[in-house]
């Protein structure tokens, strides 16, 4: 840094330079300071996402087959989904009248894997019991939030039941014409309900014709959890309306921006792997899906 003097430096003088010296390098030290912190604080925004899978993916298989599988994949965090039967000697299935006795099963069935259960939906429960009972389901096991198209006349009370069991609730992004499939609609939810936010569907959004990128930036701040899926135009479904589903990475979305741009929004939560498609054979899908996610996210260290 130039300093520079005017005049004969008299004792007023020279006090004041070396005043205007310490300001200098205090503030080439803040400036460094925030530099660093800056550069440390990139790879701990992407340290605080997780991979998970939701179990959808995996539907015609038990809860006990499907949590192999996602063992297998290497990954230890999912998404449930309510119909699926637990599997082995129990007929329980996983939802709110799941038993007790399920329900311990099930737990011990999730820590044999070392697997957290993160979430659960999709769900759209039509009555305000309904709701208390999912809520009692998800703080049972622990859930961080609960991916759900909530009915409008139940936005209060659902927020409120968000507040009070300190789970939140994302709003998933099913195509049309479900009424949540644009982010405007989300958007409308999230107004005045400081628990609801966004699961944000990015196949879904492809399918419908948005940019997944503007989706998210409209919905900054707000997005709690992910369904990463891509897709693919075949001959059979020419246009991106009945697209299906291959595997991320393979298909039309670019993912680049996607994540770059979560990480700017300083996301964290969990990408829960949605594959609805090679519905028996799709663990190579789903770990290939994984490999395609990490090599994402070590680029953006």
């Amino acid at each position: 840094m130039k300093k520079q003097f005017y005049g004969v430096m008299g004792a007023v003088g020279l006090a004041l330079a070396l005043a205007a010296c310490n300001n200098s390098a205090s503030t080439e030290k803040a400036g460094t300071d925030s530099m660093t912190a800056r550069a440390d604080s990139t790879p701990k925004v992407t340290g605080n996402w997780k991979i998970g899978v939701q179990l959808w993916t995996f539907s015609k298989f038990t809860m006990t087959e499907a949590l192999q599988k996602v063992d297998s994949a290497g990954v230890k965090y999912v998404e449930a989904f309510w119909g699926q039967a637990l599997g082995g000697s129990t007929k329980d299935t996983f939802n709110t009248h799941m038993s007790q006795a399920g329900r311990d099963k099930l737990k011990d069935l999730l820590k044999s894997h070392n697997i957290q259960m993160v979430a659960m939906g999709v769900i759209s429960p039509g009555t305000k019991e309904e709701w208390v009972d999912a809520f009692k389901l998800a703080k049972e096991f622990n859930l961080s939030y609960i991916t759900a198209e909530p009915k409008k006349t139940l936005w209060d009370y659902v927020d409120s039941l968000a507040g009070a069991y300190a789970i939140k609730i994302a709003i998933h992004d099913h195509p049309k014409p479900n009424m949540y499939w644009i982010p405007d609609s989300v958007l409308a939810a999230i107004k005045g309900h400081a628990n609801i936010g966004a699961c944000a569907d990015v196949g879904h959004w492809a399918r419908n014709g948005l940019d997944p990128v503007e989706c998210l930036k409209k919905l900054e701040g707000h997005v709690y959890g992910v369904h990463l899926k891509d897709i693919a135009i075949t001959e059979s479904a020419p246009d991106k309306t009945h697209a299906p589903d291959t595997v991320v990475g393979k298909g039309i979305i670019k993912f680049d921006p996607i994540f770059a741009e979560l990480k700017r929004q300083h996301f964290s939560g969990m990408f829960s792997i949605e594959h609805e498609s090679n519905w028996y054979h799709s663990l190579p899908d789903v770990i290939a899906t994984v490999k395609f996610y990490n090599d994402q996210v070590s680029k953006l260290q």
